[in-house]
This record gives C-alpha cells, sequence and structure tokens, in this order.
C-alpha cells in the first residue's frame, strides 16, 4: 500500500475488508493473535488499547460538561481556529452524512458538529463534546490514534477496537502551535464511503492550514527550540519551522545538554556520554561539531557547551506538570521513555528519573484510570507494584479487574516468585 495511514487499497472490496479485519480483531481479542492483513498502525494501537485493560464494550468517558466545558473550550488555543474549520469543513459537517470533531491534546472532545440526525446517532457512543476519545478511554480511532502516533491516520470500521464504535469510519490529522507543541486533532468521522484517500488528505490540508493561522497569529519568537525525545530512540528538533531528524548519537548529546541549560564542559559530556572508562575527546568534539552543524551555529555554545534560546522540551515538560502535583497531565504528556535504546551513562540516570517520578506520582495517586495508563506504558507494562496497586484500586465487578489479576500472576511466573501475592488468591 501506498500510503500505511490510510485504511482501503484502491479497489478493496469494503464489505470483505470489514469481515477480514473483524474476524482479525475476534482473533485478537480471545487469543491475543494479530494476523498479518491487520495494518500496523491499527495493530499496535490495539496492542495500546489492550495494555490499558480497556473493555471491548466500553463507551467513552464524559468528564467536561455544562459551564466547565464552555469555560475549558474558550479557553483552548484552538477556539481560535474554529472559524476555519467550519469553514474549511463544513460541508462536510452539514450533509446528513458526516460529523466534524476537534478535540484537545488528551482526546477531549471539544467541538462535535454536523446533521442532528448524525449527531444522535454519534450521542449514543458518546461521541460527544467533553467526552475522552484518547486510546486509553475508547481504543483504537481516528482522533485517539492521530495523537498516539503524532500522524494523521484513517481508521475503518472494524479497525476501531470498541465494538460499538465499529460501524464509523473517520479521519483525524494532529494539530501543533507555532514551537510544535501538540494541542489536539481535527477529525471527520462517518459511514464506511469515508474511507477514501480524499478524506485522509482533507483533514491533513485542514490541520496544515490551521497550524499556518496559528503561526501567522503568533508573536515573533526568535530561536525558541522544541525537543521530542520520549518514546524514541532518536530525537526530533523543531526550529524556526525546520523539523530536523538527529541521529543517535546527537540525540543523546541533545538531551544532555536540555537537562543542563547552565552548560556542560567537554569533559563531563564525555563522562555523561561514554562513561568513566571510554572518555573519547577528539570523537566528542567531532560529534559535537557535526552537532553544530545540523543544529545550526547561532543555536549551540561552547566553553560551556550549552544551547541557546528558549528551550522546550517534552521530558522537560513531564517534571514540570509532576512539580505542580498534575500526575495526570505528565502521565498524558509521556509517550514512553526517554531514548530508549540509548545506554549512555548520562541518559540512563536521567530517563530512570523521569520513569521513577512519574510512576511515584501515578502510585501516590491511586486513581484507577491513571494506574491503567501507566502499565500501558512501556515502563509500566512490567511494573508488578503498578499492576497490584491496579487491582486493588477497582471494585470486584470491575472488567478490568480480572485482567488485572491476571497480569500479576504472569508477572509472579515471570519473575519466578514462590507464590502469587495474596491479592491474587483473594481475586481467584
Amino acid at each position: 500500500m501506498a500510503d500505511p495511514w490510510l485504511a482501503l487499497e484502491f479497489g478493496a472490496d469494503p464489505a470483505e475488508r470489514i469481515a477480514q479485519v473483524g474476524a482479525a480483531h475476534e482473533a485478537f481479542l480471545t487469543a491475543g493473535d494479530l494476523p498479518p492483513r491487520v495494518r500496523d498502525v491499527v495493530a499496535e494501537s490495539w496492542r495500546r488499547s489492550a495494555g490499558a485493560l480497556l473493555d471491548p464494550e466500553a463507551t467513552a468517558p464524559v468528564d467536561l460538561t455544562d459551564d466547565a466545558l464552555d469555560s475549558y473550550r474558550a479557553g483552548h488555543p484552538l477556539a481560535r481556529v474554529l472559524p476555519l474549520f467550519r469553514d474549511l469543513l463544513g460541508g462536510i459537517a452539514d450533509d446528513g452524512a458526516h460529523l466534524m470533531a476537534v478535540c484537545d491534546a488528551g482526546g477531549r472532545l471539544l467541538w462535535v458538529e454536523g446533521h442532528p440526525g448524525v449527531l444522535r446517532h454519534a450521542e449514543r457512543m458518546n461521541f460527544v463534546p467533553g467526552a475522552r476519545w484518547d486510546e486509553a478511554h475508547a481504543g483504537t480511532n481516528a482522533p485517539g490514534t492521530a495523537l498516539a502516533v503524532d500522524h494523521s491516520v484513517q481508521i475503518f470500521a472494524t479497525e476501531h477496537f470498541v465494538r460499538p464504535v465499529q460501524r464509523w469510519t473517520c479521519a483525524a490529522a494532529p494539530i501543533h502551535d507555532p514551537t510544535g507543541r501538540l494541542l489536539g486533532a481535527i477529525d471527520i468521522t462517518g459511514g464506511d464511503h469515508l474511507a477514501t484517500p480524499q478524506s485522509l488528505a482533507l483533514v491533513r490540508a485542514t490541520a496544515r492550514a490551521a497550524e499556518a493561522f496559528l503561526a501567522s497569529a503568533a508573536p515573533a519568537e526568535p530561536d525558541v527550540i522544541s525537543v521530542a525525545a520520549l518514546g524514541r530512540d532518536e530525537a526530533e528538533l523543531r526550529v524556526g519551522g525546520r523539523r530536523i531528524r538527529l541521529g543517535r548519537r546527537h540525540s543523546e548529546l541533545l538531551v544532555l545538554l536540555l537537562d543542563h541549560p547552565e552548560g556542560r564542559t567537554g569533559e563531563q559530556l564525555g563522562l555523561d556520554l561514554y562513561g568513566d572508562d571510554r572518555l573519547h575527546p577528539v570523537t566528542l568534539r567531532a560529534e559535537l561539531s557535526r552537532l553544530r552543524r545540523a543544529l545550526g551555529p547561532e543555536l549551540l555554545d561552547s566553553r560551556p557547551y550549552r544551547l541557546r534560546g528558549t528551550v522546550r522540551a517534552d521530558f522537560r515538560t513531564v517534571g514540570e506538570l509532576l512539580e505542580r502535583g498534575d500526575a495526570a497531565g505528565a502521565l498524558r504528556a509521556y509517550p514512553g521513555p526517554l531514548l530508549p535504546a540509548s545506554d549512555a551513562p548520562g541518559v540512563a540516570r536521567l530517563r530512570r528519573l523521569v520513569d521513577g517520578q512519574l510512576r511515584a506520582a501515578v502510585l501516590a495517586a491511586g486513581d484507577p484510570a491513571l494506574l491503567a495508563a501507566w502499565t500501558a506504558t512501556p515502563a509500566g507494562a512490567d511494573d508488578l507494584t503498578a499492576w497490584q496497586a491496579l487491582a486493588r484500586a477497582l471494585p470486584p465487578g470491575a472488567p478490568r479487574r480480572p485482567l488485572a489479576l491476571a497480569r500479576i500472576g504472569q508477572l509472579c511466573a515471570e519473575y519466578d516468585l514462590e507464590r502469587a501475592t495474596s491479592l491474587q488468591r483473594r481475586g481467584n
């Protein structure tokens, strides 16, 4: 398939595809099998949804209504772009077959607009303003998955993880502010006829138009640097409208510099990068020289080595949210461990620090939704203590509790514990 983000290949029979993916969905739910006919983006989303212990019959929860919703929407940056959305997608939203939806970076729907008849059908699955449609709460769906992978995507019928949503097809694209920070997503939802290249192209173009509008309206802010290094082996840097994908060693250097805005000497960077036994001053200077060429000479100082200008980094955002006591916000801003493939001592220490602080905040909160979201992350998937806390936080009749107890049993066996915890014995 030329575009892996499209649901159907040219000439494919929609009914046949619905049946094939529906059978794969049932196989996945019953045995964990994933046939090759399931797209990679969908298969990974199913795994994340199952990892969050989401019930396949679940309905997205509504956590904002009435005045609280109105106030939140009025203050959201995407409120400024709503007239543009209506101008570009208003015809689709009023044609009696589609809906236009806008969500925030956490998957909360802000606006859902369209023909009243279609809106009434959508209300039955809580596709309404104020509802949470991120993957942890609504499973695989275009806006939630677009946010999870930070890419436009189309989700077709039985590709949805939650069965009540499988009669719908949707296409969504993420939207960023001028610094690269994820703001939310624009989505169009309808029937099977929406599974076309045109619908995906339309939301992509609308998202780009929204970003261009926000950039033109933003005050000039030179030398703003935005770095994404969580959940990826190679960091992405955005500066001055440019996106720069860095190699592994340059990613490590950039993270180390970000962690020390006051600057680092060459010797300090060498220790953080190579460790005590493998200092390579000449190699380090060469790497820093190449990094300066990649970033531009105006962004990297020497003596000491440090970044110039305003710097924003996703792992620092997680720490700032934790300092404010916002464990839920920190978890939403955390797509995964910091440069997980890196074995640089300084990066490994920082990775443990970020994960440890987030884990401690989630455990302290004791919120089942946060615990479920943490255990769905790579860092939390094998966290026996977190799974035990989740099982304790869930009431006996909760659909997720048997799954949590089963995972506790698996981890006890994997860790070669002599006997399962008393919690698991009581659950069984």
